[in-house]
């Protein structure tokens, strides 16, 4: 199994889109690369994202990333829907190399890549966040979401 981390603004859809994927065994609600372990205090820098664990013999980060493309507007800078901040840009992180390659060639394979403003960074601090944001959407399915319901769906395992 491997890991990386996607940030694509408010993390609970993307969580709830993500763990539907086939390959993907688990996900996590956390916090990338911000400079601190703590859920609490000032804004560190992080952004809002989803551990993602997945097997590579059922689905490829050149895979992902195009599910990922599907959730997100790869044009907006700190902001995904209603969600505007720092915290909520779009991004790749993951403590694998390769990961990061594959995510930069999907990237530069696009015919728009001059206009796309999703970072892709080595993952340098991850903290999981607080329970009540884990499988929000699950536990709450009326609650704020960024990404229509149609396209959280879209791939949900029957």
């Amino acid at each position: 199994m491997e890991t990386i981390y996607f940030a694509g603004g408010c993390l609970w859809g993307v969580q709830a889109f993500i763990r539907t994927l086939k390959g993907v065994v688990s996900t996590e609600a956390g916090r990338a690369n911000g400079t601190s372990q703590s859920l609490y205090g000032e804004y560190d820098g992080y952004a809002e994202c989803v551990k993602t664990v997945f097997d590579p013999e059922v689905v490829s980060v050149y895979e992902l990333m195009n599910y990922f493309f599907e959730i997100i507007d790869p044009y907006s800078l700190n902001k995904q829907g209603e969600d505007v901040g720092k915290k909520y840009r779009s991004g790749v992180y993951s403590e694998n190399e390769r990961h990061l390659k594959e995510a930069k060639e999907y990237i530069e394979k696009r015919d728009n890549k001059e206009r796309i403003v999703v970072e892709v960074l080595p993952l340098t601090n991850y903290v999981r966040s607080a329970e009540e944001h884990q499988d929000r959407l699950e536990k709450y399915p009326n609650d704020y979401c960024h990404i229509p319901k149609a396209l959280l769906n879209k791939y949900k395992k029957k």
